[in-house]
């Protein structure tokens, strides 16, 4: 017996399509963030192909959402990091005024 869904690497590949003239109406630098989220989408196919969605569009958001958080939490760590050495530092610049 074959599948009667198609799988979701070929929904999001054909979402992807679907996209693709909204995609050529961006300025450059959207049509790079715009590929970036395509990608992130792509990153998590193996744990949206278990998700319980008949929409795929449902887990390709959440993917992007998923790496944009993890990146915001990184970013938040690094700048926690880089307080707290100024508060050590007793706050004098890096020229030592």
């Amino acid at each position: 017996m074959g599948r009667t869904v198609a799988t979701y690497r070929l929904a999001l590949e054909s979402m992807a399509q679907q996209w693709n003239d909204f995609r050529r109406a961006l300025r450059s630098g959207d049509r790079e963030a715009f590929d970036a989220l395509m990608n992130r989408a792509r990153m998590h196919a193996s744990a949206a192909t278990y998700a319980i969605s008949l929409d795929p569009t449902e887990s390709a958001l959440l993917s992007m959402l998923l790496e944009h958080e993890k990146e915001i939490l990184a970013l938040r760590k690094e700048l926690e990091k880089k307080e707290h050495g100024e508060e050590q530092d007793g706050g004098r610049s890096e020229s030592g005024q």
